[in-house]
């Protein structure tokens, strides 16, 4: 029997993973031209518009500051969108988890499976905007490879944070406080557009207190070639944020599918 406080998930949580990819790959179009043409779609317009304006960030052009913080906010919103909207619609709309508890399956699995799932799109978004990124000469060298790992950890605490807003959620109309609140403050304030030295100081440690801030600071050296600085200390928030994630997730999706 599962732990009331800890998860316990096994290896059939990959089963989970690849059913949601077997279905992906039916709709992989039209899903790759939403989620990744947007983020694309940003970079090119506030990279060769709003860029001619800003010019040079010190020493780094600004289409390259703007590509390593589009690349971690396509992670995400990717990863967030998954693990909310498509998640409810398996959980509530569909009735998948349901019947997939009829299966050896435990809802400790299922919500692994799930954020699993969700961090792999969030992935594959970011690996589609770094090749881009790369054709268009805006990454420096190949420590860029490096940010992959950090995304990917990184998909998975935001798949982890929206996963409790899913299980809490009784309509669709529910994720609109989860973007409003917690997301665009979160996009806003986290360096993806400009530098957080422009905000007050007040302000720039709110920003810390959320992962996304984290995500940048580790990312945007790694593609930019420049100094990183206390990468310990930025990937023990993320990795924090996603284990907190995973057990409220998954102690509040027992309490709504096991009565």
């Amino acid at each position: 029997m599962s732990s009331p406080l800890i998860p316990s998930p096994g290896v059939r949580s990959f089963a989970v993973w690849r059913r949601n990819f077997r279905v992906w790959r039916k709709i992989l179009l039209p899903s790759a031209l939403g989620n990744f043409g947007e983020p694309l779609l940003y970079l090119m317009a506030f990279g060769y518009g709003f860029g001619q304006l800003v010019g040079d960030l010190g020493q780094l052009p600004y289409m390259a500051f703007l590509a390593s913080g589009i690349i971690c906010s396509s992670t995400l919103f990717t990863a967030s969108f998954e693990a909310m909207y498509s998640a409810y619609t398996r959980m509530a709309g569909q009735q998948t988890w349901g019947a997939m508890l009829n299966a050896p399956l435990t809802v400790d699995d299922i919500v692994l499976g799930e954020i699993l799932w969700a961090a792999t799109k969030g992935l594959m978004n970011a690996t589609a905007i770094l090749i881009v990124a790369a054709l268009l000469g805006l990454v420096a060298d190949l420590r860029a490879l490096l940010a992959l790992p950090v995304l990917a950890i990184a998909g998975f605490t935001f798949a982890a944070c929206a996963m409790v807003v899913t299980a809490r959620s009784r309509s669709y109309d529910f994720f609109l406080y989860y973007f409003t609140l917690v997301l665009t403050p979160m996009l806003l304030t986290g360096g993806v557009f400009f530098p957080r030295e422009q905000f007050p100081e007040l302000l720039q440690d709110l920003a810390y207190l959320l992962p996304l801030a984290h995500v940048v600071d580790l990312v945007r050296p790694l593609l930019t070639g420049g100094s990183l600085h206390a990468p310990l200390l930025h990937l023990l928030v993320i990795v924090a944020y996603g284990a907190v994630g995973l057990l409220v997730a998954t102690a509040a999706v027992r309490r709504r599918l096991v009565r």
